[in-house]
């Protein structure tokens, strides 16, 4: 019997590919377009999500079924002597909630870990995860630990459209449309189960400025010990197409010399609030293993 499996959801950004290649199980996020159901990255590829978005299509996220959750849980446990599960912050979803409800029936087997981390942060913990199990910790001391360092980790967030935010409710319609065509470009944050307004700028280069800055603010400001790339992990992340968004990597990049610099699609359960064309970047503490 092996000793840890880890699991996490599609918000992390692991593809289906790439779980089998890191070893790692990844629940499929569940989609309702125009009261259609499809999963993430099974019947559901980011090329199609955001086709259906351009078509103005009723999209709804929701949660994995619970009996998908346990189903999972029960089929690993048979070749594990423990579970690991590291769902979207609880912040953004009820689908940890529900995780550690359902976990009370697994008598310590399943560890359910709730560090509010989402797309690249939650990879992240991902691989922490993964290892901290390698260096012979128990699942209840992953859990902690995670736990423990759940603020270690700030993400900023600059939309290309307002559309979105509008339509979530995040905007007033006439903010919107003042925010159009002013060019307005508001500045996003994700600092534990809080999405809140971080600035607003105008134009493209001044919302990545804005970001960068906020960035070394952090650093500064959160994490004064840590003197590089061995003490930090920095990311990007992206809406719509990949192609576009290497030019904000590269920007990264060079704001950042000696990092290096993994960048992923955000979340689509983030996309579906913000629209295409976003861009993102983030700092994490590096976990002592």
């Amino acid at each position: 019997m092996g000793n840890i499996a880890i699991v996490t959801d599609s918000n992390s950004g692991i593809t289906q590919a790439q779980s089998r290649e890191l070893g790692v199980f990844v629940l499929p996020m569940p989609f309702y377009i125009n009261d259609e159901l499809f999963l993430e990255d099974i019947t559901l590829s980011q090329e199609q999500f955001y086709r259906h978005l351009a078509a103005d299509a009723d999209v709804k996220t929701t949660q994995p079924a619970p009996g998908d959750v346990t189903e999972l849980w029960d089929r690993l446990l048979q070749d594990h002597e423990a579970v690991v599960h590291i769902p979207m912050s609880s912040g953004l979803s009820s689908s940890c909630e529900t995780a550690i409800m359902l976990a009370q029936d697994y008598d310590g087997r399943v560890e359910v870990v709730n560090n509010q981390r989402i797309s690249v942060t939650l990879r992240q913990s991902v691989l922490d995860a993964k290892a901290l199990a390698a260096a012979g910790r128990s699942a209840e001391e992953i859990r902690t630990l995670l736990e423990q360092t759940r603020f270690d980790s700030d993400i900023y967030i600059t939309v290309d459209t307002l559309k979105y935010l509008k339509k979530g409710g995040r905007l007033t319609p006439a903010a919107a449309a003042v925010g159009t065509v002013l060019n307005l470009k508001p500045v996003l944050r994700i600092k534990g189960e809080k999405l809140d307004a971080f600035s607003k700028t105008r134009g493209w280069k001044a919302a990545k400025k804005a970001m960068i800055d906020a960035i070394l603010q952090t650093i500064a400001r959160d994490f004064p010990d840590c003197r590089g790339p061995e003490d930090l992990h920095l990311a990007a992340a992206f809406t719509g197409e990949a192609e576009s968004a290497q030019e904000w990597l590269s920007e990264l990049e060079e704001a950042f010399p000696g990092y290096p610099i993994h960048m992923d699609p955000l979340s689509l359960s983030v996309a579906c609030h913000i629209g295409p064309g976003a861009r993102a970047v983030t700092v994490t503490r590096a976990l002592r293993i």
